[in-house]
């Protein structure tokens, strides 16, 4: 962190935003410093995004002021607030993936040669922006589409720095990057905080916060909440600030009355292409955490017990009777749920209904209880406190912890005996994080059987009953509730492996 004592780049002060009626923005006061990492946080419908596209020029403030490089400044248009070097990385890319880097960099702005696109410019200044912050990998004629997730926010990085930023907001930059790009990205910003340039930094993995930022902003139902140095503040009093509970009941204890009954998954020596020699047992009751480091074949295996990769060998048994499962339909029909860790291109319709999204899957495959999970839509979606205009809502219009429960209704109204959750709260607020997991007590209070994928450790240990350790495609071992992170990484990692079988029971 490069924390500065200088005077702000960018001011805003007493911003108020109302939509229909409704106060979104309450006199918001917020300042980012040249050089500084400022973290913007608080749970879906604190308020970040409206304000972050009032400082964007995507929408005006209805009371208050902007002050950039010390003057007040009035945008109207997000190309005025650009041109000034206030840029915007939104999660939701705006590149063209036909095109190449370089002509997404300079789009509209192309550099011309007696009247005509001067390509070779184009390409040259592309490729200096890319070797200033240290990247070699990027071709500039390489076509986005062909590009990692990474990669091409990158690129968006690079267009913005082509507008000489002086000020970059970036909107949940990791949401979908794997652990190695997003010490990637943190390298690039601390490329570019020790230049001057101001970083906006919005998201919902409070590591990433305390890794990168100097300062905090704590937003909460559109107030300011607080401002703080990050070093005067720790996990929890953030967790409080916006939430109103502490982290220490982030993570709900079991329900009570839960019990742990006979195994409902059973894997013995189980493999495809991607994973070798599993063995586990999943138990009606309880919730099974699976961690391993990117790649080590943790989703690759509950698509496989799904059928998306069928298994090619070994032998899998559901409630004690062996099963070979081929697809998804047959996986469903097996009393199977997958939610799975990408949400927008494989749990939802985006530009489908609440009602739709919910019942995907019963008209796909129990279409004959169709009307009768018609009925039970509004108490599922009740019950898991979904906030939406209506059923008749598309779902591209909801945020992202209100998407994900439309994901987990949709699979819930399946009526599953076993849930196979791959990445549950990517993306999502902690208030969402917390309803997600309650769901999960339910579900294994309810006899349900859970097992749970997850790259962020305290939410394995916090939630598990067991904790399975992959590497290379293995199941190299098995951890009782509450392990230590350094126990989990030592697995993990193979620095500690056993030098037996992992246990498959799960004794407790």
């Amino acid at each position: 962190m490069t924390a500065t004592t200088t005077q702000p780049v960018l001011a805003v002060q007493g911003v108020r935003k109302s939509f229909f009626g409704v106060e979104v923005l309450k006199g918001i006061d917020f300042d980012v410093r040249p050089g500084e990492v400022h973290g913007l946080v608080g749970e879906n419908g604190a308020g970040k995004s409206t304000l972050m596209k009032i400082i964007a020029g995507v929408q005006p403030a209805d009371e208050g002021s902007v002050s950039y490089l010390g003057e007040q400044v009035h945008h109207s248009h997000p190309r005025q607030a650009m041109d000034a070097g206030i840029v915007t990385v939104f999660q939701e890319f705006t590149l063209l993936p036909e095109r190449t880097v370089a002509q997404n960099v300079y789009l509209g702005r192309e550099p011309r040669r007696a009247g005509f696109v001067d390509r070779g410019a184009m390409h040259e200044r592309t490729g200096q922006l890319l070797a200033d912050l240290g990247v070699s990998f990027i071709d500039p004629q390489a076509r986005v589409g062909s590009l990692t997730v990474a990669e091409q926010q990158i690129v968006e990085i690079v267009k913005a720095l082509s507008f000489d930023a002086r000020v970059i907001s970036m909107d949940e930059p990791t949401a979908a990057l794997s652990d190695h790009e997003v010490e990637l990205l943190y390298a690039i910003i601390r490329k570019l905080t020790s230049r001057g340039v101001a970083v906006i930094y919005v998201s919902h993995r409070l590591k990433e916060i305390f890794d990168l930022c100097d300062r905090i902003t704590i937003l909460k139902d559109g107030a300011l909440v607080s401002t703080d140095e990050t070093g005067a503040l720790t996990t929890d009093e953030l967790v409080r600030r916006m939430v109103g509970r502490s982290i220490q009941s982030y993570f709900p204890d079991a329900v009570d009355g839960t019990t742990v009954g006979e195994p409902r998954l059973e894997l013995e020596q189980c493999g495809n292409a991607f994973v070798d020699g599993v063995s586990l047992s999943l138990r009606a009751g309880e919730i099974v955490g699976i961690a391993g480091l990117q790649g080590s074949g943790r989703t690759e295996l509950v698509e496989g017990i799904f059928g998306i990769d069928a298994f090619t060998r070994g032998t899998m048994r559901i409630d004690g009777v062996t099963i070979r499962i081929t697809s998804a339909r047959a996986a469903v029909r097996a009393g199977l749920a997958l939610v799975s860790e990408d949400r927008k291109a494989q749990g939802l319709a985006l530009g489908q209904s609440v009602l739709d999204n919910a019942l995907l899957v019963v008209r796909s495959v129990f279409a004959g209880r169709t009307a009768a999970s018609r009925r039970e839509v509004p108490g599922v979606l009740s019950s898991l406190e979904i906030s939406a205009r209506g059923l008749d809502q598309e779902v591209r219009f909801l945020s992202g912890g209100n998407q994900q429960k439309v994901v987990l209704a949709k699979w819930l109204l399946t009526q599953p005996q076993i849930v196979l959750f791959d990445e549950p709260t990517r993306g999502i607020d902690v208030g969402a994080k917390y309803a997600v997991y309650q769901l999960m007590r339910d579900l294994a209070a309810s006899g349900k059987a859970v097992l749970m994928v997850s790259s962020e450790l305290p939410e394995v240990i916090g939630m598990s009953d067991r904790i399975l350790v992959m590497h290379d495609g293995e199941l190299v071992a098995e951890l009782p509730a509450g392990s230590a992170e350094h126990e989990i990484l030592g697995a993990a990692t193979g620095a500690s492996r056993p030098s037996g079988p992992a246990p498959v029971g799960g004794a407790r």
